[in-house]
């Protein structure tokens, strides 16, 4: 008995090459990025690259504009308006790095207990002021501030027997009171922040910090803030880029006055541009601005750890 075996030949099957092999290959990552790119680059690139172009001209908003090179930065850093602005900017930026932020921290910690009544209900107040109008707020502080029929002032004086204050006239004080307001507005919306980054902290390391012996305020430094640094590091950046552009609070409150002795960076660039028709030399101030902004910015990320490897 003989065995036969037949061996079949299956034929190979032909593999179909997808159409548009090559963009989904190596093109592919460019061509769903591509969308991103061009709206940065029209948004963002060109309008830099314009303002820098346009802060080597002088131009009164009609006709072409005249080339002038660099003697709009030349008359800037020797503008004393200027440099009273930067001035001004830099303690706005200090009130919002190193008060708003800290206490923007503690309102999270202390909204973030369990024991809190109410706690849901103290979320809410603390962020309503950021979704107010700015226009709303300044109008309720200028009614709060006002010398002759403040609320500030007639509360001040009824309980301590204080006279009144100017508020909003004083150069020095009305400084701190658009400090103060701008500390109401933004002290909520960094709440939300510090609040989400304390409620993913693992307990386990609270209760590891415990068994140590570690207190409230150790665990606090010990655990609370390194486990939050990230999100740290981000509110600080941002807040002070937010800062460093102040606009709302100094124009509506005190038009930069009295004299300017409240102006910012951001309304000395509105005057130049919209008030004296000086857009190139307004131009100007907003590259210094943005490349001072960027600088610190920067120094601000490499300071705090942002981009390290961990």
């Amino acid at each position: 008995m003989s065995t036969h075996t037949e061996l079949t030949v299956v034929p190979a099957l032909r593999t179909r090459r997808p159409r548009g092999g090559r963009i989904r290959g190596g093109a592919a990552p460019y061509v769903f990025i591509a969308p991103f790119y061009l709206l940065y680059g029209l948004f963002m690139i060109v309008p830099v690259l314009a303002a820098i172009a346009l802060s080597l001209t002088e131009w009164v908003g009609l006709g072409a504009p005249d080339f002038v090179g660099l003697r709009n930065y030349a008359d800037l850093f020797g503008d004393t308006s200027f440099g009273g602005a930067l001035i001004n900017s830099t303690i706005y930026t200090a009130i919002a790095v190193l008060i708003v932020v800290p206490v923007a921290l503690l309102v999270a910690q202390a909204l973030n207990a369990r024991d809190l009544r109410l706690r849901d209900m103290f979320r809410v107040a603390y962020f309503v002021p950021m979704v107010l109008s700015p226009i709303v707020i300044a109008l309720i502080y200028s009614l709060i501030f006002d010398r002759d029929y403040g609320l500030l002032n007639a509360s001040l004086q009824a309980l301590f027997g204080l006279p009144h204050v100017d508020w909003l006239g004083d150069p020095t004080i009305a400084k701190g009171a658009i400090g103060f307001v701008l500390l109401w507005r933004t002290v909520g919306y960094l709440t939300i922040f510090f609040l989400a980054a304390l409620q993913n902290v693992p307990g386990e390391l609270y209760e590891a910090a415990a068994l140590d012996g570690a207190g409230p305020v150790r665990s606090f430094f010990t655990v609370t803030l390194p486990a939050i640094r990230p999100v740290t590091a981000f509110v600080v950046v941002t807040s002070f880029i937010s800062a460093a552009q102040l606009f709302d609070e100094p124009y509506l409150l005190t038009k930069g006055g009295p004299g300017e002795a409240t102006l910012s960076v951001a309304m000395f660039i509105y005057r130049a541009a919209f008030e004296r028709q000086q857009f190139g030399y307004a131009a100007a101030a907003g590259v210094v601005l943005f490349a001072i902004v960027f600088a610190i910015s920067q120094g601000l990320n490499r300071l705090l750890g942002i981009g390290r490897e961990s």
